[in-house]
């Protein structure tokens, strides 16, 4: 259940209204998580400026979806498992890969190591170990590789944090996310 108000169309400031027409725009409906946001419109413009800026990195739509999905996993966050399991079958990408992708986990070596120091990231706080920066780039990560992971899993958390004060309703297909 609830915890924070889900602004609904009717209750939405101009700002928010605007953000969502915008959103509506791009994937014809306002999933909840955003309703909670807009109930402080700069922070619903920041998350959706952040993942957009972070959509022009180097990271592909797949991949993207793949550290939402090890970043829910790893902080047991059902809302944005049940969301990125939506988005990633939308991209095509087959149900045994998104339950691995919860648990952290790909058969594609490039990804499995994103995924490794996506949620190493979220189990140290951000103080990885040297041996997790030195696998990374073991397993051919660049530099901007690595921030461009430490960015995506950033957004995520933020999004699994204010899920889990506000209790958002889900509006996806439900799911579990598994703790890595």
């Amino acid at each position: 259940m609830a915890r924070i108000t889900q602004i609904s169309d009717a209750a939405a400031t101009p700002e928010a209204a605007a953000l969502f027409t915008a959103i509506k725009g791009k994937i014809g409906m306002v999933p909840n998580l955003y309703r909670v946001a807009a109930n402080q419109p700069a922070v619903l413009a920041g998350l959706l400026g952040l993942g957009e800026t972070l959509g022009r990195g180097s990271f592909d739509a797949r991949t993207r979806e793949a550290i939402a999905l090890a970043v829910a996993g790893a902080n047991a966050c059902d809302y944005c498992a049940s969301a990125h399991s939506a988005i990633s079958a939308g991209l095509q990408v087959a149900p045994e890969t998104i339950d691995a992708h919860l648990a952290g986990r790909s058969e594609d070596p490039r990804t499995a190591a994103i995924l490794r120091l996506a949620v190493a990231i979220v189990q140290a706080r951000g103080m990885v170990a040297d041996g997790d920066l030195a696998a990374a780039r073991d397993a051919g990560l660049t530099q901007a590789d690595i921030v461009e992971t430490v960015g995506n899993v950033v957004a995520n958390i933020f999004t699994n944090y204010l899920n889990h004060v506000a209790g958002t309703d889900i509006d996806f297909p439900a799911r579990k996310a598994r703790a890595a």
